[in-house]
């Protein structure tokens, strides 16, 4: 784009976080104040904006992986990981783990960008291949990270990683992922271990007392929940309303290996247990993982944020959950439309972005063509190319 072609203004639609219909303009890759000069117009009447998606945990190589469904709870996340180590022999997770690493964190990435999300934090090392322009989301840099209190044989150690984790940065741990005492104990051995501050973030925290998220919210730490898999692993999850309402919460998939499809499923479940409305779980997905994050460009509409949207069709200010993601009209990343309807295909083309024309879920849509290789597009399912592509089609576009 060139010039005022830049810059595209989005108008009359419903804008989360604001009273009214209202425009919105892009420019730069970022949200600015509506101008007359605006290159481009689109008239977004019966659509609804909302900011691109926060997924606040996720392990993005691992979503490839067949599904695991234990027959029975586990008590602790050590017990449900030791049982699922006779899967290293199944064919098909065998076969999973063999695709290159790079095509399986890609692979993740794109789950989530189909379900609106623009933005996640990946629970594993840095890879340089995050920083790569076509890498379908955004991915929170700078972070520390263990595993877990009680499983040193994978990551880096749980205080070291928490002493270099750089100031003003999140330092993401799995915490009480469990039902029985050890879970319960884990938070005080993190306290006793000086790692219980505001840069820290735990991920679960099903074996939580009312008592320590007292001590959570009094510290500014948080917790990421992930329903999903906490149900299917451990037959319990946390009550997500006194770290909600302290603004102390944000909600994650975790990978597809024991999660949720997506986010947008991970939202219909968070609604399903929990007394929480709607306003108050999209909270939970964009404005609040934002904060915690350290990402406060992100997360909402004002302007100067990052022009990260989600286009849906306005069924009111809780739209977003309920939504599968067919239902998505368009998904914006740093100002250019990454997928939506064919009936944006004049904004793609303006954009200067080539697209694919694919079905997801038995949905026509148009996907910008560096996402479409057929290797990738076949790790997805409910998502097929209309017509035959071959990776040498998709570097050619991908010059134009």
């Amino acid at each position: 784009m060139d010039g005022n072609s830049r810059i595209v203004q989005l108008r009359h639609a419903a804008v989360h976080g604001r009273g009214g219909r209202v425009s919105l303009q892009i420019e730069d890759g970022r949200l600015g104040t509506p101008t007359a000069s605006a290159g481009m117009r689109i008239d977004l009447r019966d659509h609804r904006i909302y900011p691109g998606l926060i997924n606040a945990h996720d392990h993005l190589h691992l979503n490839a992986l067949p599904a695991y469904r234990p027959r029975h709870p586990f008590a602790n996340s050590y017990e449900w990981i030791e049982a699922f180590q006779v899967q290293f022999r199944d064919p098909a997770t065998l076969k999973a783990l063999a695709l290159p690493k790079a095509l399986r964190l890609r692979h993740g990435a794109l789950k989530n960008l189909l379900s609106g999300v623009t933005f996640v934090a990946h629970h594993d090392s840095w890879e340089p291949m995050f920083d790569a322009s076509d890498f379908p989301v955004s991915v929170l840099r700078d972070a520390g990270w263990c595993y877990a209190p009680g499983w040193p044989m994978y990551g880096p150690a749980m205080r070291q990683s928490f002493l270099e984790t750089p100031a003003g940065r999140p330092w993401m741990i799995h915490l009480a992922e469990g039902t029985d005492e050890k879970a319960h104990a884990e938070l005080t051995a993190l306290d006793a271990q000086g790692c219980l501050s505001s840069q820290t973030v735990m991920i679960h925290g099903v074996g939580l007392s009312l008592r320590d998220m007292d001590r959570i919210i009094a510290s500014h730490a948080a917790v990421v929940w992930c329903p999903t898999s906490n149900l299917r692993l451990l037959g319990a999850t946390l009550e997500p309303t006194r770290l909600a309402h302290a603004g102390r919460l944000a909600l994650g998939t975790d990978s597809r290996l024991t999660g949720a499809d997506d986010l947008l499923d991970e939202l219909c479940r968070a609604r399903a247990y929990s007394d929480l409305p709607a306003s108050r779980l999209i909270d939970l997905v964009t404005e609040r993982p934002a904060r915690i994050l350290g990402s406060e460009g992100r997360g909402h509409l004002a302007p100067g944020a990052c022009a990260d949207l989600v286009i849906v069709p306005d069924r009111g200010e809780g739209t977003l959950v309920g939504l599968a993601r067919a239902d998505i009209r368009m998904v914006v990343r740093d100002g250019l439309p990454q997928w939506g309807d064919p009936m944006f295909a004049a904004w793609f083309e303006a954009a200067g972005v080539p697209t694919t024309p694919v079905f997801l879920d038995g949905q026509p849509k148009l996907l910008a063509t560096q996402y479409a290789d057929p290797v990738l597009l076949a790790l997805e399912p409910g998502l097929t190319a209309t017509l035959p592509i071959t990776s040498r089609d998709v570097r050619k576009e991908a010059r134009c």
